[in-house]
């Protein structure tokens, strides 16, 4: 009897397995698309000039805070904050994994979609963005703390 016979489990789960590990790597290499708009809106990674001053009060109310740099697996991540009259007006990721072209594709479409999280929640209780996981944690944790420094 041979062992792949027609009505033989075995042949099933060989089969089985092939489609599994055959669909994954499919799955696997799919790259996710960036619209030209997020890449647009893209901040300098850190090392760039800035527009900004750092910490500080630019006008009477308004507050721009520099969150603490969290290491994630990929690179460092850091955010400011600015915050007018107790309202978040602007959240901008001034340090992000940008060292090599995946870094760049996925800070390009996830970094915009964080910032909006951000200033429609008010606070850092964001969704992780798919495909991003490890830089959403990152860019949680700094709003967080510049978030806590604003308030206290």
């Amino acid at each position: 009897m041979h062992a792949l016979r027609k009505n033989h489990p075995l042949r099933r789960i060989v089969l089985a397995s092939a489609a599994t590990v055959s669909g994954m790597v499919l799955l696997l290499s799919l790259k996710p698309h960036a619209s030209p708009q997020a890449a647009l809106a893209l901040p300098a990674p850190s090392g760039s000039a800035s527009a900004s001053g750092g910490t500080g009060s630019a006008a009477a109310g308004t507050k721009t805070v520099d969150g603490d740099t969290v290491q994630t697996r990929w690179g460092p991540v850091q955010v400011r904050i600015t915050v007018k009259d107790g309202k978040l007006t602007e959240v901008t990721a001034i340090t992000y994994p940008s060292d090599n072209p995946r870094d760049q594709e996925i800070n390009s479409y996830a970094l915009p979609r964080l910032r909006t999280e951000a200033l429609t929640a008010q606070s850092a209780d964001i969704d992780t963005v798919s495909g991003a996981t490890y830089t959403s944690e990152g860019y949680r944790q700094s709003l967080q703390s510049a978030l806590d420094s604003v308030s206290g």
